[in-house]
């Protein structure tokens, strides 16, 4: 993925907008992964299986999302356990 940005999406954005200064030039700074899984209100086993699955597929263990806020209509209270986030920088971004 960073050959195709340096030899295909790079060169065309220069010359779309005009670039000279190569520190203009936008760029990935990082790739969020996230899994809601609205099953883990009633089962808290499905959460593990999708942290388990969201670290396979990035090869980055995930970290646990809890609900910031509680919704009636949904069932969930603040502080539990709904979902789980990678966050890919660096050179696992590009290999991603």
């Amino acid at each position: 993925m960073r050959d195709r940005y340096k030899e295909e999406v790079a060169p065309n954005l220069k010359e779309k907008f005009g670039i000279e200064n190569p520190m203009r030039m936008p760029g990935l700074e990082k790739i969020v992964v996230n899994m809601g899984v609205g099953e883990a209100v009633v089962n808290s086993r499905a959460l593990d299986g999708a942290m388990e699955d969201l670290s396979r597929i990035t090869g980055q263990k995930a970290q646990l999302r809890r609900a910031r806020k509680s919704i009636a209509g949904f069932k969930i209270r603040e502080g539990m356990p709904v979902g789980a986030r990678v966050t890919l920088r660096g050179e696992h971004m590009w290999e991603f």
